[in-house]
């Protein structure tokens, strides 16, 4: 997997990441995934951070 294309998904009240792939040629928009949080154990939505 390369480096270039992982992103970090990062929900801003808990602090929890997620690291995906993006294709970035492709999607030049900032992904947002609903993903589960373990801290609140339930789906929420992820937004793509910064490295």
């Amino acid at each position: 997997m390369s480096q270039d294309q992982l992103i970090q998904l990062k929900h801003a009240a808990t602090g929890e990441v997620y690291w995906t792939r993006k294709n970035r040629k492709l999607v030049t928009r900032k992904i947002e995934l609903k993903k589960y949080s373990k801290k609140l154990r339930k789906h929420v939505i992820f937004k793509e951070a910064k490295k």
